[in-house]
């Protein structure tokens, strides 16, 4: 048992030596100052990115273990340089109209220019990812075979709408209609495009999927291949649009392009450890509801997204406090269900 928990928190290892590297460099360029703001933004990438851990572990624990490690190692580089400064430099280069040259001489030498230019792109951001991460809770929750339900009002009649094939596009349909019909006349086409982009995106990593998958519970936990390809891809689809409201709610913590993509990108690599240990450790087998809450908070980020299209913005810390709110109250439902039942055997036993 105690090599277990020792071979567990191994795991961690590999995010504790990057870390100290990351936070080394940010401490020798940046003093101190520097150093706290580091890991400010390592905890608000943990923070906002927690429930998508516990949502990647259910999808990690279909891929075999070479496609485990692939996640780990060419994830992270994917994680680290291409979400978290590529992405951001690219969606620039869109807004702005600059090559890759000027755009990139722009983050390191203007980060205060850059940072607007990226906030004045983010209804393309918002109308992408909210809509991907609608889709994402949708494909969870209306499912007709769904057979366990948390939030006991809204579930169950998700779960019988799952009959009706068309059911879920139907309703990110109108969702899309009415962003249409009610954003600021400039961003009209540009909200239409992206949320159109995110929905195909969402469909095709399913089909993808489907393709090379195959629905046998018996082979369901070995992919390979085109498979796990598939799902490594969804994968980082999903940590990416995670990772748009971090990056630019980092502007209103510091400017500097390169302490924001380090912090961030440590922050991704301890969520990367993080699934990988829910994954092995059992955890969601153990609170049955522990996945509720994590695709609940994936439905409210992507539904307060959408509202940033409206100006309605919360306050980061409220953003990534409410996915934590729902992990714990998951988590705590799972616990006092499993002692009811276990009391209600005993009852019956005796």
């Amino acid at each position: 048992m105690k090599r277990k928990q020792n071979n567990l928190l191994g795991i961690f290892r590999f995010s504790i030596f990057l870390t100290v590297i990351l936070a080394g460099v940010t401490f020798w360029q940046l003093s101190w100052q520097g150093l706290w703001l580091f890991f400010v933004l390592l905890i608000l990438e943990v923070t906002f990115s927690f429930d998508n851990a516990v949502v990647n572990s259910r999808t990690l624990a279909s891929m075999s273990l070479i496609w485990q490690r692939i996640f780990l190692t060419v994830g992270i580089f994917i994680a680290v340089f291409a979400v978290r400064f590529l992405l951001p430099i690219v969606i620039v280069i869109f807004a702005s109209g600059l090559n890759f040259g000027e755009v990139v001489s722009m983050a390191l030498n203007n980060p205060e220019r850059y940072s607007h230019v990226l906030h004045n792109a983010s209804p393309m951001i918002n109308a992408f990812g909210g809509i991907f991460l609608l889709m994402i809770g949708l494909s969870y929750f209306v499912d007709y075979n769904k057979q366990i339900h948390w939030v006991r009002g809204v579930e169950p009649w998700l779960a019988r709408a799952g009959k009706f094939e068309n059911f879920r596009a139907c309703l990110i349909l109108l969702v899309m209609v009415v962003l249409y019909f009610t954003v600021e006349e400039k961003y009209k086409a540009m909200i239409l495009i992206s949320s159109v982009l995110g929905t195909l995106l969402h469909i095709g990593l399913e089909l993808f999927g489907s393709l090379f998958g195959s629905h046998s519970s018996k082979d369901i936990k070995l992919k390979t291949g085109w498979a796990a390809f598939a799902a490594f891809l969804y994968l980082e689809v999903l940590d990416a649009s995670f990772s748009f409201d971090g990056v630019i709610g980092a502007f209103a913590i510091t400017s500097s392009v390169i302490l924001i993509t380090s912090g961030l990108s440590a922050g991704a690599i301890w969520v990367r450890s993080l699934t990988i240990y829910l994954m092995r450790s059992g955890t969601l087998s153990k609170y049955r509801y522990l996945e509720h809450g994590a695709h609940w908070a994936i439905v409210a980020l992507g539904i307060m997204m959408l509202f940033k299209l409206f100006h309605v913005e919360l306050p980061e810390w409220i953003t990534g406090s409410l996915g934590l709110a729902f992990i714990i109250l998951a988590i705590g439902s799972s616990v006092i269900e499993a002692r009811h039942s276990k009391n209600t055997k005993n009852l019956q036993s005796s």
